[in-house]
């Protein structure tokens, strides 16, 4: 836990608008680029219906909004509403439901919790990332409007179950990769599962590079 790492990942609220562009917020950026940002992951949102249980399971009766590194805490919406694909509208951007979030080791190290990541991804409150279709501004206390929902079936939930639970389910598997508005590495993660049968290991991203 004390060994040095590098992340984007501490985040903290801000006060007035900003401008949401195609890869991220003004001000925000990502430390490892290999496996965080992109337009895939421009946004990170997680709900703030989970707060609640964290602060009780993990005794952090003060764990704050953003603590999960996300760039949106929005209340009212969570894996179980948000599907794949659905188009939504925040302040002057269109925003698009891109993956569920595969929580990682920076999680875990944040808070010196070794198990939290672990915990986060078998919990199913993982939160999701949005790509953005149109920039614009945004602000603290906008409401998001949905749009579209055009892939109803395919809730975050369910993607993350297919993705971590039901990985012997290969028809399940290549029917989420068939989802056009997935992002590219889960269509790859999905197609290399239900063609060669082949499953990715997490420890790495689970766990980190600097562990035993």
């Amino acid at each position: 836990m004390d060994r040095p790492w590098t992340s984007g990942f501490d985040k903290r609220p801000v006060v007035g608008p900003l401008r949401l562009g195609l890869t991220n917020l003004d001000g925000d950026g990502q430390a490892d680029l290999v496996h965080h940002g992109g337009p895939d992951k421009a946004i990170l949102a997680y709900s703030a219906d989970h707060y609640d249980g964290w602060r009780h399971e993990l005794q952090m009766p003060d764990l704050p909004f953003g603590a999960f590194g996300e760039n949106f805490t929005v209340e009212g919406l969570t894996e179980a509403k948000v599907c794949l694909g659905d188009i939504w509208q925040v302040g002057e951007s269109v925003l698009q439901v891109s993956q569920p979030r595969q929580p990682c080791w920076k999680l875990a190290r944040r808070w010196r919790i070794k198990s939290l990541a672990l915990q986060v991804q078998e919990s199913g409150r993982t939160g999701w990332y949005f790509r953005v279709l149109q920039e614009g501004v945004v602000a603290p206390g906008l409401s998001l409007q949905r749009l579209e929902c055009a892939h109803p079936e395919w809730t975050v939930e369910r993607a993350n179950d297919v993705m971590h639970f039901d990985k012997d389910n290969l028809n399940l598997a290549a029917a989420l990769a068939a989802i056009r508005p997935l992002a590219a590495s889960w269509k790859a993660t999905l197609m290399k599962r239900a063609e060669r049968k082949a499953h990715s290991d997490p420890v790495m991203r689970l766990i980190g590079p600097n562990e035993p």
